[in-house]
């Protein structure tokens, strides 16, 4: 994983490892001797230019020490192919799981960075036969190689997209019997154009049906939308430099977190 660069006026995310994990996790390093509940996400749990995430917050509000497990553009490969994650969620009181969108995955069409999931490696041969005419050495990140693909042809994205669902539903069921008891699916929904299922933005292409066929393996799902939060107030306590204010913008600020910790707190409360 890339971390972000630091500068003056960015904010520190005491980035440490677990044992050999070549992950590099948020900090400050928990104590895991004392009951904990542990969070697996992308960069809306991992809390980018966020000071209080929603994991910390969550602690905050009920005393059991959080472990933030997430990482910066993950797709659900990165924590499959990570042993420590599994362990370290098998042993945890309750596990938070952020439902992650299906783009960011290696399947039959194309490969992506094992911890980097955002990023683009590869395509098949599969994929090169459906797409002929297209040069997929252009492309670094999934989103931008995916949105191409549709706007050239939404009929034959059809099958990319169907592949991407049944990949994100098997890969999802395993992580979720790897994790151990009690599990909460989270899903954040954090602004109307992440809805479009069209798009490479998460979570991409996880349809309701896709959800309600994992409901046997779950103890919860919670869904949280930002639309409560006033507009000029999203990006309000957000920590970033100058340099980082274009991606900043894509982000939610602190009031969201807020929103998040708040309605995990009762679930929390009654599996624990």
């Amino acid at each position: 994983m890339t971390y972000i660069q630091q500068g003056p006026g960015a904010l520190d995310y005491l980035p440490y490892r677990f044992g050999a994990s070549r992950l590099l996790f948020r900090g400050p390093r928990r104590d895991l001797e004392a009951p904990y509940v542990a969070f697996i996400g992308g960069t809306q749990t991992f809390g980018k230019f966020i000071a209080q995430p929603y994991p910390l917050k969550v602690e905050h509000l009920t005393g059991v020490t959080s472990v933030n497990l997430g990482q910066l553009n993950a797709g659900l490969d990165v924590f499959a192919g990570e042993p420590i994650v599994c362990e370290l969620a098998s042993n945890a009181r309750v596990t938070v799981l952020e439902v992650l969108g299906a783009a960011n995955l290696s399947n039959l069409y194309y490969t992506v960075h094992p911890r980097r999931n955002d990023r683009f490696l590869k395509a098949s041969a599969q994929l090169e036969s459906l797409y002929p005419t297209v040069d997929f050495t252009q492309f670094n990140f999934t989103q931008h190689m995916l949105g191409h693909l549709w706007t050239m042809d939404a009929e034959r994205f059809e099958l990319v997209k169907r592949m991407l669902q049944r990949v994100w539903l098997k890969r999802m069921q395993q992580l979720i019997e790897r994790l151990g008891k009690r599990v909460i699916l989270l899903g954040l929904e954090t602004s109307l154009e992440s809805q479009n299922k069209n798009t490479a933005r998460g979570p991409a292409f996880v349809t309701d049906e896709m959800l309600r066929a994992l409901s046997g393996l779950i103890d919860a799902y919670l869904e949280v939308s930002c639309d409560a939060i006033d507009e000029s107030a999203r990006r309000e306590g957000m920590v970033y430099t100058s340099f980082q204010e274009a991606a900043a913008r894509t982000l939610q600020g602190p009031a969201f977190h807020t929103e998040i910790a708040n309605k995990l707190r009762p679930v929390l409360d009654r599996l624990m």
